[in-house]
């Protein structure tokens, strides 16, 4: 579906936008996550996505409703979505940032098996094959995280089948719901299933299904931290309405970098040398992934 204008330099400005503020609501999870339950994080974080975005939905006039027949991936896609992010803000308690995001930055190549295996698209040997170059860079990135916390390092690779099978049900579904109100959507419709857990929570007096956090942090900076990551996700949405995926899809491996520099200002995190290596090699089989499929599309296009 060709974009609905043709502003690159704004697209581009978006995703850089995107690339600056989604890290930064992930190292501001992390900071968060040492005071405060994850499911309060993704309950704020959900809040937060429905309150800001439905009224802009409407104010674009895009019309936030579900069709009839696409009710039950929209719910699949929102349980996605929830269990995401709960996994990176889980997995960034024991991560360094950079690595995190590293890990997770496998979805492409888990989506194309994914896309195989449910859309019956064709996966060839050369696509296999920077794949595997790709989770080779992944293994690398793991092992001396592994080292060090055992399981918990395998916690991004659940992010990233979970943000897989989240953009196979995006993809079935977004020529049918405008953008910014699927994003709406998503936060209302994910703040109705969260609520029961908190009502649990607090019934039962569990601390995890509950929204506390000390003193010495504020409201402030717990509700920039929940703005910072709905404005990420819509400077991505709203990027798409003027370029195509393959066009921005590299820009967007700058977030390693920038996540690696937030890490190391902000909690003196960087990956090692085999970590380092293994970040190298999986955005360089991403990019060459991202720049295969753009000239087999440009070759496409130029068919009679």
């Amino acid at each position: 579906m060709k974009p609905a204008g043709d502003n690159i330099a704004l697209a581009i400005l978006l995703t850089l936008t995107f690339c600056l503020l989604a890290p930064t609501a992930d190292a501001m999870a992390k900071h968060l996550g040492a005071v405060m339950s994850v499911f309060a994080l993704v309950f704020i974080r959900f809040v937060a996505q429905a309150a800001i975005l439905w009224p802009l939905a409407k104010a674009l006039g895009e019309p936030v409703h579900v069709p009839r027949d696409l009710r039950a991936l929209v719910w699949a896609r929102v349980i996605l979505h929830i269990a995401g992010i709960a996994l990176m803000f889980t997995a960034l308690q024991f991560l360094p940032l950079a690595d995190a995001l590293a890990i997770a930055y496998v979805m492409p190549f888990i989506a194309m098996a994914l896309g195989a295996l449910f859309l019956g698209e064709q996966v060839g040997p050369i696509r296999i094959l920077i794949a595997g170059f790709g989770f080779l860079g992944t293994l690398l990135v793991i092992q001396p995280n592994f080292a060090q916390t055992g399981a918990m390092a395998l916690l991004p690779l659940g992010v990233a089948v979970v943000f897989a099978g989240f953009f196979i049900v995006t993809r079935k579904i977004a020529a049918e719901i405008a953008p910014i109100a699927l994003q709406a959507l998503n936060g209302a419709m994910g703040v109705l299933l969260l609520l029961p857990a908190l009502g649990l929570g607090l019934l039962l007096d569990w601390p995890a299904l509950q929204i506390h956090w000390s003193a010495d942090v504020s409201w402030s900076f717990v509700a920039l931290f929940a703005i910072t990551g709905t404005f990420a996700h819509l400077a991505m949405s709203w990027s798409l309405r003027y370029a195509p995926a393959a066009t921005l899809a590299p820009i967007s491996y700058l977030e390693i970098p920038v996540a690696a520099g937030l890490g190391y200002w902000a909690f003196s995190d960087l990956p090692n040398g085999l970590a380092l290596i293994g970040i190298i090699i999986t955005v360089l089989a991403g990019l060459i992934l991202i720049w295969r499929e753009r000239a087999i599309a440009q070759r496409q296009e130029a068919q009679p």
